[in-house]
């Protein structure tokens, strides 16, 4: 049994995420965490609400709101929803919690003995109408390197390339929309990451099989221009982990918090100690802790490519420096953007939808099933209402909700609501094992390698398989002239639809759920003996006709889900 830690990239407060989001990180690594404890490996999957900074601020202060409150009701809100598409979260935490306070803190301590953190006097933007300084990330203006209008202070979407807010052209606040900026003096804390380089190139050429794009991402930071840059990891905020040494404040840092790009990613250890906490789990330390038995900890992460620098550099960088022995991530998977009908999916813009909408919709299968086997993997992908209800009826209805009606309404027909007795396997029978065997392991060997799409194809190609044998061998035909024949067909399929909800699960666990119940089964090993698994029902066991386990997406809903969601959320 092999021991899994998984981390998918944490949601930010403010608002509920759209399908982008989820297919980017938690949707996949819910997959992955599934399919693991499927296999009967223990796994720790976390994941938490990313809560500082001044988004939750301005957040709050819209919806009329003190930020704590604010924060609070968000939380319960993305966890209920995060519920309803069946994301399996070990433990849902939060970066506000005591425990990240506590860490941030000690990492920063740490890294200041190490001298790895500088005190750096600088000037920043200050809005005179808003009264503040200005975050990075609200202040936009023309990119001096691209010509894009709406790049940010601190990186240009359009290009990429890392900006500081005096790089700006026409820069402006996004809060107020003011042009009337100045430059003023404050002091804040710098990671000392160009200190580090050398040390991070060495750790990331040790990681084995990253994708292109996590490797791609990471050395483009490291190398390009100036290469690896210090980081400022403080703010002037009110809003965020105080900047403390121990139980006193950082000199010269009175009223300042980390910036939440320092803290956030340290909640990934500080999730797991929540979750002792709240009396799920009973030693965080062998998760986290090389020294405590995390040495064989198998830790992989899960985010969408504007993660990646962070969590290659930044977050390395914090670890590593610490010189403490702490769990370094073994394999990032990312993932490239899902766009939406000719555009981009955007939570600041409202534009897409969003997955307190989808959930209205339809169940979570469907969009569960669509995202996974639609995964931006190697590429950008593009959600569209008539590719999503082509999907959902071909692969969903079609392929497996019919092939699971037609053998059992079939079955309840002419034998009974349990297994039928007679007849014996043969030449077409001993080909379908043998070809979904070979399937089966195809499909595992893509979930080990975190293949998503293909992982998909392979799943849908093992229903498919169950499809082509009752074309093949037509027990309806059979029946007539041999129904003992036609009962050992019904037998195999009847348990094909047993071994689908087991393999299925990590995809679609609800309509899993539902087949599974239909076979009256609690068996839900895996099937490492394909023929063994498919003699699991016996002969006389009851069974149930499920009821429809998914439904055709019609052309008027299609079109009335494209007309509702053309527009933005307001």
């Amino acid at each position: 049994m092999a021991r899994h830690l998984i981390t998918s990239a944490i949601p930010y407060i403010n608002g509920i995420k759209h399908l982008g989001n989820l297919v980017g990180s938690q949707l996949p690594a819910d997959l992955y965490a599934r399919y693991q404890r499927a296999r009967g490996h223990e796994v720790l999957y976390l994941c938490a609400t990313d809560e500082h900074g001044t988004p939750a601020e301005l957040a709050a202060a819209k919806a009329g709101k003190p930020v704590a409150d604010y924060c609070a009701e968000m939380w319960e809100v993305q966890a209920r929803i995060a519920e309803g598409f069946r994301l399996s979260f070990d433990h849902f935490g939060r970066s506000s919690s005591e425990q990240n306070r506590k860490l941030t803190q000690h990492f920063a301590a740490r890294l200041d003995d190490e001298g790895l953190i500088r005190e750096t006097s600088e000037t920043q933007m200050y809005s005179h109408a808003d009264g503040r300084f200005l975050p990075d990330r609200y202040i936009e203006g023309t990119c001096p390197n691209c010509g894009f209008e709406d790049a940010r202070g601190d990186q240009c979407d359009n290009c990429g390339k890392l900006l500081d807010p005096v790089d700006l052209i026409n820069p402006h606040s996004t809060i107020s929309g003011s042009t009337d900026l100045e430059m003023r003096e404050t002091k804040h804390l710098y990671l000392r990451q160009s200190a580090m380089k050398d040390r991070l190139e060495e750790w990331i050429d040790t990681r084995e099989g990253w994708p292109v794009l996590t490797t791609s991402i990471a050395k483009k930071w490291l190398n390009d221009g100036d290469g690896l840059q210090d980081r400022g990891i403080t703010r002037d905020l009110d809003w965020g982990v105080p900047v403390m040494k121990g139980d006193q404040p950082w000199p010269g840092m009175e009223g300042k918090v980390f910036y939440v790009w320092f803290d956030a990613p340290i909640e990934y250890i500080a999730c797991s100690q929540e979750w002792v906490d709240a009396g799920k789990g009973d030693d965080w330390e062998r998760w986290w802790r090389t020294d405590k038995g995390a040495d064989d900890v198998r830790y992989t992460q899960f985010m969408g490519k504007d993660n990646v620098p962070f969590h290659t550099l930044s977050f390395p960088v914090t670890i590593l420096g610490s010189n403490e022995p702490w769990k370094l991530v073994d394999y990032i998977k990312s993932f490239n953007y899902l766009n939406y009908d000719g555009g981009q999916f955007s939570t600041s813009r409202g534009r897409g939808v969003f997955m307190d909408q989808a959930l209205e919709i339809l169940p979570a299968d469907y969009w569960r099933w669509w995202l996974l086997s639609h995964a931006p993997e190697s590429s950008d992908s593009e959600f569209t209402w008539e590719n999503f209800q082509s999907s959902v009826n071909k692969d969903l209805a079609d392929v497996l909700g019919n092939f699971a009606s037609r053998v059992t309404k079939f079955c309840r027909s002419k034998f009974s609501e349990a297994v039928p007795a007679g007849g014996s396997y043969g030449a077409a029978e001993e080909k379908l094992i043998a070809d979904l065997t070979a399937k089966i392991r195809e499909y595992e060997g893509h979930m080990e390698a975190i293949e998503v799409r293909k992982a998909a194809s392979a799943l849908r190609a093992a229903w498919v398989l169950g499809n082509e044998y009752l074309q093949e061998v037509a027990p309806w035909t059979t029946f007539k002239t041999d129904p003992d024949q036609a009962a050992a067909q019904i037998r195999l399929a009847l348990n094909l639809i047993r071994l689908y909800a087991v393999i299925s699960a990590p995809f679609i666990p609800d309509a899993s759920a539902q087949l599974r119940e239909a076979m009256m089964s609690d068996v839900t090993d895996w099937p490492e003996d394909v023929a063994a698994a498919l003699g699991v029902m016996k002969e006389g066991d009851a069974f149930a006709v499920p009821e429809v386990t998914f439904r055709k997406i019609t052309d008027a809903e299609r079109e009335d889900w494209q007309e509702r969601f053309a527009g933005t959320r307001t």
